[in-house]
């Protein structure tokens, strides 16, 4: 067995990825008075809760720019390096852009863990950078209790062409690029080291052919799905849209065992949190309650949630008119 086979690095952290995100009801009070920054350069900034800020440099050109780091969300090193990195630069190609550079963000208990797996994790994120095309270069490391990795990255994109939570308009359909329930067997394989390779694929896959698809399809307007669920990110961009949503529980489709996952009660402190934060703005009187936790399942390296139809992708509901509800699930 080697070395990095004798940790269980899911153990040395409070949480999980993106379940262990700060509650969004709190997050959003943090940052209230850190909206409205008037300057005319900035396109994309805290107002409406984007996945990355984006700034004009010059007529056509904007760049964007994001942060993202997590606790291990699975015990090998490896393969936590690859899914944090994937979730990292997701959040660029969430808003139509392309990743150019990323730097790494390393947090490591130094006198309980072996740095044997600090440089697992790191290869993980540089295999994920060439795969994206993305030079991963240098980066900031603490010593700190418990383990954590991501990236800052930087990309770019048309002004023009930004996937925004704003642009969101009644009529358009709701398309979602991944199955939901990656937070549930990540809560399983935390509780039982049960590996789920399913839901690795799914964390370790790339949003960039799915925003590439997004963009030429004319979508304007998306978000990813991470530590916020779907019902949680959906409800940031029906807000910030100024629309409403009808969310059609039926079609949307979930990872193998995620359904059992729930059954059995590896439901994440973090999916509670969400589900209880949208509650008074939804209408889910027509679903049960553990179809309302997978709706909220904290995702890592989620799918895109795009307002308008990705080929290849199910569309799981549509964007109306506001009404009583900010969404309604049937």
């Amino acid at each position: 067995m080697t070395e990095t086979a004798t940790y269980r690095l899911t153990q040395y952290a409070h949480g999980g990825g993106c379940a262990c995100k700060i509650p969004p009801g709190e997050l959003e009070a943090m940052v209230a008075g850190l909206v409205g920054d008037g300057s005319p350069e900035l396109l994309v900034g805290l107002d409406a809760g984007d996945d990355a800020a984006a700034v004009r440099i010059s007529g056509g050109t904007a760049v964007i720019s994001t942060a993202d780091f997590f606790t291990p969300v699975v015990d090998d090193p490896f393969d936590w390096g690859r899914i944090a990195a994937a979730n990292a630069l997701s959040d660029v190609y969430a808003m139509g852009g392309r990743p150019v550079v990323a730097v790494n963000l390393l947090c490591w208990p130094r006198e309980v863990l072996p740095t044997e797996l600090v440089r697992e994790a790191l290869r993980g994120g540089a295999e994920i950078g060439r795969r994206a095309g993305c030079p991963v270069a240098g980066g900031h490391s603490v010593d700190d209790p418990e383990p954590k990795y991501g990236m800052a990255v930087t990309g770019v994109a048309a002004p023009d062409d930004l996937l925004r939570n704003d642009a969101g308009r009644a009529g358009l359909p709701l398309s979602l690029t991944k199955p939901l329930g990656i937070g549930v067997l990540n809560a399983r394989h935390k509780a039982t080291g049960e590996v789920f390779e399913q839901a690795v694929a799914a964390m370790t896959e790339l949003n960039d052919r799915a925003a590439a698809a997004a963009l030429g399809a004319g979508a304007r307007c998306a978000t990813d799905v991470t530590g916020f669920g779907l019902l949680g990110h959906l409800l940031k961009l029906v807000r910030a849209s100024g629309v409403s949503a009808v969310l059609d529980a039926a079609a949307v489709s979930y990872l193998d065992g995620a359904r059992e996952a729930v059954r059995d009660g590896y439901v994440s402190g973090g999916t509670r949190r969400n589900l209880a934060w949208v509650r008074p703005h939804c209408d889910m009187s027509g679903i049960d309650e553990p179809e309302a936790l997978l709706l909220a399942d904290a995702q890592t390296s989620g799918g895109l949630l795009v307002a308008g139809e990705v080929p290849g992708a199910p569309v799981v509901g549509e964007l109306v008119p506001r009404g009583e509800h900010l969404v309604v699930v049937r």
